[in-house]
């Protein structure tokens, strides 16, 4: 039975967007498993190497998930998808450095220069990174990437609501 779901799952338009931001997942996470050890190694703060690698995964990621994951073309939504990608990208930045910030206290007595130091602090944003992840579908799916949205749908019903409420009222 479960075989089945998963087989009916992997032939399915979703299966297919899974998957799709599943490897551009890994492309982005290989590129800012990548670009923070190399920042850090460079003397860069736990921040800044955040930073850093999260601007370079989050550029293929976005092109990944629009354009191949999700099919989108055309006209960009900036609202629904700049401004949502920002926002939930902001928080996973904000995660991943507080975490860094974290990991870089709890390796002050590993001698600098060490590999393990830089494996660990590394590691720490990598578990968040992997942790996001499938948050991450969740909001591109039913919102970001969605032109089903329920969000969408329910603030402009509201507003359709008080505009229709407002003009039936009597002076």
């Amino acid at each position: 039975m479960f075989r089945e779901r998963l087989l009916r799952l992997r032939d399915s338009a979703l299966g297919a967007r899974i998957t799709r931001y599943t490897i551009g997942s890994i492309v982005a996470f290989g590129t800012s498993a990548v670009v923070f050890p190399l920042l850090y190694v460079a003397g860069v703060g736990t921040t800044g190497c955040s930073i850093g690698a999260f601007v370079a995964g989050a550029i293929p990621n976005w092109v990944l998930n629009r354009r191949w994951a999700w099919k989108i073309r055309g006209k960009v939504d900036f609202w629904r998808e700049i401004f949502a990608y920002v926002l939930i990208s902001v928080v996973q930045l904000v995660l991943t450095s507080l975490s860094t910030a974290w990991a870089q206290t709890q390796v002050q007595s590993i001698a600098p220069g060490h590999g393990v130091r830089a494996a660990l602090v590394t590691a720490a944003y990598l578990v968040v990174f992997v942790v996001m992840f499938g948050a991450k579908f969740a909001v591109y799916e039913f919102w970001i990437f969605s032109d089903r949205s329920g969000l969408r749908a329910a603030v402009r019903s509201r507003h359709q609501v008080w505009t229709a409420a407002r003009a039936n009222r009597t002076p």
